[in-house]
């Protein structure tokens, strides 16, 4: 949008590297990469300065050096996006450490430049990809929140439509979250603890033996003659446990590994009922006879 001034916080404390920006942000303004877009400009030089600025003022884009007086690496980038999530963040970097990068790309950073190599065009291009960059992942954040409250919303009715559980036919007994609400709520506890399991052994490539664990829960639920509805109760609210504080990106990692998981669990209540009634089967329940 031409006349729009675009408000950029950088956060430095090399005085040459601050002065190199601010003749460039002046410069930028008239390079065709601005798009008619102008600048103003604020400077910080350390960490507790920065978020001090963000508690009071909005900025479009942060020009963020990640080696501080008080913060170092990429730490510092944790703690800039904590304190503003949604603000695109270019790195100013003199490293040509592509590792260094590329994970700065991995944890949400939308740009970087090299301060041994920028000119004016390559600020106002930087500043302005990491706008769009950034609008573009909250669309696609957007889309998929809405997926995930569709598929809990799914959950949910699901639950609903299963008036009368399977063990509740059987034996008469009430779901686990109106009989048992203490032992209900140790369940989802327990399930979410399997959930961040399965995201670290996907992460660092550890092994849990995850499926050893929901066969241990499968049998506790059969012991309390839980059905599928308990299951998916089970499921759904520890879904919506760990995806309340959670960014979106492991919001919607767990309720990929939820998908597994509960069917897994679903699968082994299932042959804890099937061996139960084996066993049932197999007792001479005939009375005796007089000899």
């Amino acid at each position: 949008m031409p006349n729009e001034v675009l408000m950029v916080l950088l956060i430095e404390d090399n005085q040459v590297n601050i002065q190199l920006i601010q003749k460039l942000i002046l410069t930028s303004e008239r390079s065709p990469l601005a798009g008619g877009k102008s600048f103003e400009l604020t400077c910080v030089e350390s960490l507790s300065k920065a978020r001090e600025q963000l508690e009071i003022n909005n900025f479009d884009v942060i020009l963020l050096n990640l080696l501080l007086p008080d913060s170092n690496g990429l730490e510092t980038l944790t703690q800039i996006q904590e304190k503003k999530p949604h603000t695109p963040i270019v790195i100013l970097t003199a490293s040509e450490d592509e590792t260094l990068i590329v994970k700065a790309f991995q944890m949400g950073a939308q740009g970087y430049l090299q301060t041994h190599n920028v000119d004016s065009n390559l600020l106002a291009y930087a500043i302005s990809l990491a706008i769009e960059r950034q609008q573009y992942s909250a669309k696609l954040e957007e889309k998929q929140q809405q997926q995930q409250e569709q598929e809990l919303e799914s959950l949910e009715l699901l639950v609903n439509s299963i008036k009368t559980s399977v063990t509740a036919r059987m034996f008469g007994s009430e779901p686990l979250k109106e009989s048992v609400p203490d032992i209900f709520e140790e369940l989802v506890a327990g399930y979410g603890d399997l959930l961040d399991l399965a995201l670290e052994e996907r992460a660092y490539k550890v092994e849990y033996n995850i499926s050893e664990k929901l066969r241990i829960m499968a049998d506790k639920l059969g012991f309390l003659k839980a059905g599928p509805r308990d299951v998916v109760e089970i499921h759904t609210k520890a879904l919506k446990q760990k995806s309340k504080n959670a960014t979106l990106a492991k919001a919607q990692a767990y309720v990929i590994e939820g998908r597994l998981m509960v069917l897994e669990l679903m699968g082994f209540l299932t042959s804890y009922y099937r061996r139960y009634y084996i066993g049932m089967s197999n007792i001479n329940i005939s009375p005796k006879q007089d000899k």
